[in-house]
């Protein structure tokens, strides 16, 4: 992104082109469709906040073709880019009317898209500062109260990423210790050296460690494993 927006010359105009290539994008001819799709998985459970770092709308969709619960999703992204622009001011999510929080942007504002390298530093300093001056990240307080008092799953995501890091350690230190639950996430295995002996098994147990700090579970495997077994289970 930081090589086209400096070959086109224009960051908006660039994310005019991003937002509109991914909402015209079709798969190639002959490609299966996945077997489980995660957001009609998702959709199932009476789930208030979603957040999500994609820009599509597929679990707005999801939730709105729900057939088992009539469902009436909510969709909002935080104004990064201007801290002293206040955060309007989000009802209360229900089961019935959850929250959708898209935390890099949406695909129908292209102006509200974590893009660019000057988008993400733009992103973590406005995340650092606020957290030095309020102690917590610039995010609404229904969003801050769905991340801090419930369980986590993380689904399709690098835990090791700055902004994701920034984040949840600005989470974690805004949350009493007797307060901290359980999450889990989904983790696909890292690149390998095959020449180190018992490689997966040590690369395993790192993540097991490292993640457990943070009191976070793992499932190493692709997305589609983990919901074939949610489903079973379900």
């Amino acid at each position: 992104m930081h090589y086209a927006v400096t070959a086109n010359g224009d960051p908006v105009d660039l994310k005019h082109q991003v937002c509109t290539y991914l909402q015209e994008y079709e798969p190639p001819a002959g490609e299966p469709p996945p077997a489980i799709d995660p957001h009609e998985v998702l959709a199932k459970f009476p789930i208030k906040t979603f957040l999500t770092t994609n820009y599509d709308d597929f679990m707005a969709n999801a939730l709105l073709q729900e057939k088992s619960c009539r469902k009436n999703p909510t969709s909002t992204f935080p104004k990064w880019w201007d801290t002293e622009e206040e955060e309007p001011h989000i009802e209360l999510p229900t089961h019935e009317e959850p929250l959708i929080y898209h935390l890099h942007g949406r695909w129908d504002e292209p102006g509200s898209l974590v893009l660019t390298d000057d988008d993400y530093l733009t992103y973590l300093v406005n995340m650092v500062e606020a957290r030095a001056a309020n102690d917590q990240p610039p995010l609404p307080s229904t969003v801050i109260q769905a991340m801090t008092s419930h369980p986590l799953l993380f689904v399709g995501y690098s835990l090791q990423d700055w902004n994701f890091r920034v984040l949840f350690h600005g989470l974690l230190k805004a949350m009493p210790l007797i307060m901290r639950r359980r999450h889990i996430s989904v983790q696909l295995m890292p690149d390998l050296n095959g020449s180190v002996a018992d490689a997966a098994e040590r690369a395993h147990e790192y993540l097991e460690k490292y993640l457990n700090d943070w009191s976070i579970t793992i499932f190493i495997g692709t997305t589609q494993e983990f919901f074939e077994q949610l489903q079973w289970r379900m």
